[in-house]
């Protein structure tokens, strides 16, 4: 039998400084390989693909002030930076509890935090939402400390099969679990105007609501379901036609930006859970246990800064952050997603 030659196959470029495509980042994907291409890109200030930046870690840890033989929580592990810096304080001695709601990401960092030397003897990482906090207890006892950063992590934003961002095309999906509950897609196609509207309001503080609610009913109504983040994005520029030409570019972006928001707040079911979570959060507290959490906007932020001031008022917790922290003007220039960022804390009574 005849030897058949194998095509030859040319090897992937990675193309320039700015790949166009997600999987054409693979020395971004690859952070153990590429170390000096993963530096070049932060130098830039931009967040390499598939990678995130954890956002006021010294702010954190200056606050939290952890203890080796503490048992913490970290509501929200994502990527992993926040706890890997929170294990480091505890020196091998005593626990951290990490909770996720994404299987996908939840995965990766387990086996990224486990090669960094952190197993199961110092780490527990569950798939649990944090609005179950309290399901933890019986295992864990009560917190000497807590975080929960409540941004999106940037491998989830960067990654276009996730839906998560306007800038790629994607299926619009936006669900952090995409195991559980419906997508963004199928949450348009049973929505009314008004309800969308409202949506967009509360959930983003968006001025083009009316508009932007009106024009995606509209072009659902013609037949041509809203089922990609292209074809969301077209609806948001569609819908800001008439503001004025040389304001429309960064008009039509801050409303993409919010509209994927408010809609992916509404898919998570965010402020429902982010209330319970803070309803929950004094009973898994010990005396003296100290609570930090991150907002990215205004929405979280009134909701910690009510039940923070509303358990202070009943002395359940002994004091609270008076003013929002933010992160210093050189982590935002180094990192453009901290811009948004506040930092609020409360100490248990």
């Amino acid at each position: 039998m005849e030897h058949q030659e194998q095509p030859h196959k040319r090897r992937v470029r990675y193309k320039g400084t700015h790949p166009r495509t997600y999987k054409e980042k693979y020395k971004e994907l690859q952070p153990e390989k590429y170390a000096d291409t993963i530096e070049k890109v932060i130098r830039k200030g931009s967040t390499p693909a598939g990678m995130h930046i954890s956002i006021c870690v010294q702010e954190i840890l200056n606050f939290l002030q952890i203890q080796p033989g503490q048992t913490g929580l970290d509501a929200t592990l994502g990527y992993g930076g926040h706890s890997s810096k929170m294990l480091e304080q505890l020196q091998n001695q005593g626990h951290l509890y990490a909770l996720d709601v994404d299987p996908i990401e939840m995965k990766k960092t387990k086996e990224r935090l486990a090669g960094m030397g952190f197993g199961p003897e110092i780490l527990t990482i569950k798939h649990l939402n944090f609005a179950d906090v309290d399901q933890l207890l019986p295992e864990s006892g009560k917190f000497h400390f807590a975080l929960a950063d409540l941004g999106v992590s940037s491998m989830q934003i960067d990654n276009p099969e996730r839906g998560f961002t306007y800038k790629y095309e994607g299926p619009l999906d936006l669900r952090l679990n995409p195991e559980k509950g419906i997508s963004a897609a199928e949450r348009l196609r049973h929505i009314s105007q008004p309800e969308l509207e409202g949506m967009l309001i509360e959930n983003a503080d968006e001025p083009y609501a009316k508009e932007i609610s009106t024009t995606i009913l509209s072009e659902m109504r013609k037949g041509q379901g809203i089922t990609t983040t292209t074809q969301l994005q077209k609806a948001v520029e569609k819908a800001l036609i008439r503001v004025p030409a040389q304001e429309r570019k960064e008009a039509v972006k801050k409303s993409c930006a919010r509209t994927f928001q408010a809609l992916r707040i509404d898919v998570n079911s965010e402020f429902e859970v982010l209330e319970a979570f803070l309803e929950k959060l004094p009973q898994v507290m010990e005396k003296g246990g100290r609570i930090a959490i991150l907002t990215f906007h205004s929405g979280e932020d009134r909701l910690v800064k009510k039940s923070f001031q509303k358990f202070y008022r009943e002395g359940i917790y002994s004091d609270i952050a008076k003013e929002v922290i933010r992160p210093s003007a050189e982590e935002c220039s180094r990192n453009s997603r901290a811009r948004s960022t506040k930092m609020r804390w409360a100490i248990r009574a």
